[in-house]
């Protein structure tokens, strides 16, 4: 396995970096965990080795991966079912839109068949860690069945 990845993102640059990581992962609504106490949301999920692929390697590598953002001040979701935790959803992108009074926005998460996730952030503070090479193939190309609904 090629080095884990650790990304932090502090403005909407650093967001674009993060958000091609994590294109195409495989998400369950039962791994999206918001903590409204503390002011954070994490989310587990299973994401394409974009980096093997670059390097030319020809079978696509899944890695297990921690999506978390911190300083959440609200979390609204639209099309996500969470009576169906283990529904397949797939990440198509994040985005980062600014507030009116800076540094705050809302990080905005755009899953397929038009689910999303919205968090009003104090400021952006996101991390997506790797946390290692998903060896049972739980998130296999293929073995994921279509969203429902």
């Amino acid at each position: 396995m090629t080095d884990r990845l650790k990304l932090i993102a502090l403005d909407a640059d650093d967001l674009a970096v993060i958000s091609a990581h994590v294109q195409d992962a495989r998400v369950q609504p039962a791994d999206i965990i918001w903590r409204q106490a503390e002011k954070r949301l994490v989310i587990g999920m299973n994401r394409l080795d974009w980096d093997q692929a670059l390097h030319g390697e020809n079978e696509p590598r899944r890695l297990l991966a921690a999506l978390r953002f911190d300083r959440v001040l609200a979390c609204k979701s639209r099309r996500i079912d969470l009576a169906a935790p283990d529904a397949a959803l797939e990440l198509i992108g994040i985005e980062f839109h600014p507030g009116t009074e800076a540094p705050a926005g809302s990080a905005l998460l755009l899953f397929s068949h038009g689910g999303a996730l919205r968090l009003d952030v104090e400021c952006l503070e996101c991390e997506l860690t790797d946390l290692g090479a998903d060896d049972l193939g739980v998130g296999g190309i293929d073995d994921v069945p279509p969203l429902t609904g």
